[in-house]
């Protein structure tokens, strides 16, 4: 009966995201033909706001599993969504492996994660270095990446557009532990997600 409940909410919430999105950031929606409609995926994409989790949860027409920092629990609304959607929360600097398993087990049980390179929001214009973790996610479980660019949605251009790229296959890649590897994997990543953001 709870799982019941909590798939009518997911229904519900999804529902209302998107239309919240589609009127008030008049949210244009590309390449969803790029999406594989079967099968684990790695969604991928540019982080410039807290609306990016909601819009991509709410367009790419999968199911999926958002890698969020554990501290936007602290944030009522916020929390809601982590439970709604069944986000998987890390804390940082911690070197709890138990995210890490879980995000490997919803792959390898053919569903979606969604996670952002940059690890924070504005990542690179803060001239972080973007993190392996989706290279790793994908050479690890053999997932295909699907990269998303976000644009727009800031004071004076409201209007917001998402770009779903071709998928990036890594199996053959699979099993590989070379950090140089997964550092070329990743910036391929952003270098596609950067692309479709323009």
């Amino acid at each position: 009966m709870k799982k019941f409940f909590k798939r009518i909410v997911k229904f519900i919430v999804r529902g209302a995201i998107y239309i919240w999105c589609k009127i008030y950031y008049r949210a244009e929606i590309k390449g969803l033909e790029n999406v594989p409609k079967e099968g684990a995926v790695i969604f991928a994409g540019n982080h410039r706001s807290y609306l990016d989790p909601p819009l991509i949860v709410a367009t790419a027409k999968r199911d999926m599993r958002f890698i969020a920092k554990e501290e936007l629990k602290d944030n009522t609304f916020l929390k809601f969504l982590i439970w709604t959607f069944d986000a998987i929360t890390v804390k940082r600097n911690d070197k709890d492996v138990g995210p890490l398993k879980e995000s490997l087990k919803t792959l390898k049980e053919d569903k979606c994660i969604a996670l952002f390179p940059e690890g924070t929001r504005n990542g690179l214009e803060k001239g972080e270095k973007a993190k392996d973790g989706v290279a790793f996610f994908a050479v690890r479980s053999g997932a295909k990446v699907v990269p998303c660019g976000i644009k727009g949605g800031e004071k004076g251009n409201r209007k917001v557009t998402i770009t779903y790229g071709k998928p990036l296959d890594y199996s053959e890649l699979k099993g590989n532990k070379d950090k140089d590897i997964l550092d070329k994997v990743t910036k391929e990543i952003m270098d596609n997600i950067i692309e479709l953001a323009k």
